[in-house]
Order: C-alpha cells, then structure tokens, then sequence
C-alpha cells in the first residue's frame, strides 16, 4: 500500500491489526492482503467477486478486518461478502470503504453483505464510509446489507458516513427468530449537493424477538437525505425506530415510517424529529466565547457522536 491508501484506511478502518486477526483489504477491485486465524477462515469465491468468513462454534473475541479502498476514477466495484457465524460466539466485524477520486469519472463500490449468525452469538459490525478527491467524478457507496438471526443471537451494527460521499443508497434487511436481537445505530452526514437514502426493512418473526434502529444525521447546503423503515411485528415482539436530523441551509429530509403490527403481542414504536439547530444552544455556546460557525459545529459533532 501506498500513503494515500494508509491514509485512507486510517480514517475506515484505524484499529486494523494484523495480529490475531482474520483480515482482506480490497484495492480497486482485487484482494491485497488477507490473513484467516485459527478460528476464522476467509475464502475467495468462486462464482463471483467476493469472500467468505467463517467462523467456527465457540470463538470468543474474533476480529475481523474487511476495508476497501477505490483510488481508480471510473471503476464500479460489486462485491458480495458472506458472514457465516458459528454458534456461541462472540466476534466483532470492523468494515467500510473509503474511495478518492481525483478525476471526472464516477466511482462506485456496491458491498452485498449477508449475515448469518447461529444461536447465541453475538456480532458488533462497525462500518464506515468516507470520500474525498478534488476531481468532478462522483463518489458513490451502495451497501446492502442482509441478517439473518438464529434463535438467541444478537447483532449490533453501528455505521457511519463521515463525509465526501456524493450519493448513496443504503439498504438493510433483518429477519429475526425467537429472543434474537438487532441493534442498529446509523450516522449521516451530507453536504453541497449530496444525497443518501436508507431503507430499513425488518421483520420480527420470532418470539421475544426485538429491534432498535437509531437514524442520526446532518444535512448541510442543498443536500438531501430520504429515511426510510418498515418494522414487522409477526409475533410477540417489540421495535422501536428513530430518527432524528438536524437540517442547515437548503438541505431537505424526509422520513417515511411504516409499523405493521400482524400479532396482537407485537409493541412497535416510531418516533422522528427533524428541525434546525436550537437557537439557545447556539446562544449558550457563543458566550462561551465560540463563534456561530464554531458553535454549529461544535453542536453538529456531539448530536453524530
């Protein structure tokens, strides 16, 4: 790897560790490094661009390191990543891509994801998104994410989109089984002439099955950001969803919330609030000596912190 890719995978992926870890960095479209453990296996596939992680029965603390990095102008990079988690086992996923483009031509990377976690595992997948570049080409992200929970297991996916990301599409799709958890906090931030969309579809068909989805973003200039959920309470179960933005300047935000409640025991809960930055923060914080650019800022990082 070059400075520029140690730069770039310092800000996705700062706590990478060859140590102990089963890891793949992904430059411009092919796999450069890679290393499994004795507990963890990754596989390239064989019918399409993409690896498998294997996690056998019983692995307690694995790490797991998957960036990506896209230096090329014009390339569209399509992966498909599967995670097969062996039961009891606890395993954290650190993921993200980052992409610089300097020239006129888009960039794009597209990450399929599939989890797969056996009973009583517990998952915390950390994922980060970041451009930057000086070139007019875009730079594109298109997760999708798809989990599938055993009775028992547990997933926490926290991502982030820090900034330079000219378009995304971010969709995830959760189906839960008896006393199975999904939690999912969300980041965002979007500025000039950006958009990012996020499309949560989940549904509880397990019993004692539950749901936690946090929506936190910033929408700066003349930006757009689209939220989008849809909860499914198919037992009794509970979900709660929330979304919360701040909007500056232009920006727009819209959320689009659907609940469907299909069990008389199934408590389902959406809650969204968008507005500017509170006056008397702002207020409290320039008479501490900030000025009004410094305090909005100030603001903006705690409420993505």
């Amino acid at each position: 790897m070059n400075d520029l890719d140690k730069h770039i995978l310092k800000i996705i992926n700062e706590e990478l560790s060859k140590n102990n870890t089963a890891y793949n960095i992904r430059k411009d479209g092919k796999s450069i490094e890679r290393g499994s453990t004795e507990n963890i296996r990754i596989e390239s596939k064989k019918d399409k661009e993409g690896i498998n992680i294997i996690v056998d029965d019983n692995t307690i603390n694995g790490y797991v390191h998957i960036p990506v990095l896209l230096t090329k102008s014009g390339l569209n990079d399509k992966v498909y990543n599967d995670f097969y988690i062996g039961e009891n086992s606890i395993v954290t996923i650190n993921a993200g891509c980052g992409i610089h483009n300097d020239q006129h031509k888009d960039s794009e990377h597209e990450g399929i994801h599939r989890f797969f976690i056996g009973k009583n595992s517990s998952v915390k997948y950390i994922e980060k998104h970041y451009g930057e570049g000086e070139g007019t080409g875009k730079r594109i992200l298109n997760p999708v994410t798809e989990v599938y929970l055993e009775e028992g297991a547990t997933l926490e996916m926290d991502t982030a989109q820090i900034k330079g990301v000219s378009s995304t599409i971010r969709k995830t799709k959760g189906v839960l089984k008896d006393n199975s958890k999904l939690v999912i906090n969300e980041k965002i931030m979007t500025h000039d002439n950006q958009t990012a969309k996020t499309i949560f579809d989940v549904k509880l068909n397990g019993k004692n099955s539950s749901a936690k989805v946090t929506s936190r973003s910033v929408a700066t200039d003349s930006s757009r950001q689209e939220f989008v959920s849809k909860v499914y309470g198919n037992n009794d179960c509970f979900g709660h969803v929330e979304c919360d933005a701040i909007i500056k300047d232009n920006a727009v935000v819209t959320s689009d919330p659907k609940i469907v409640a299909n069990n008389i025991d199934a408590r389902l809960i959406h809650e969204a609030t968008i507005g500017k930055i509170a006056g008397e923060q702002l207020i409290k914080l320039m008479t501490l000596g900030l000025s009004k650019k410094k305090a909005e800022e100030t603001i903006i990082n705690g409420f993505l912190k």
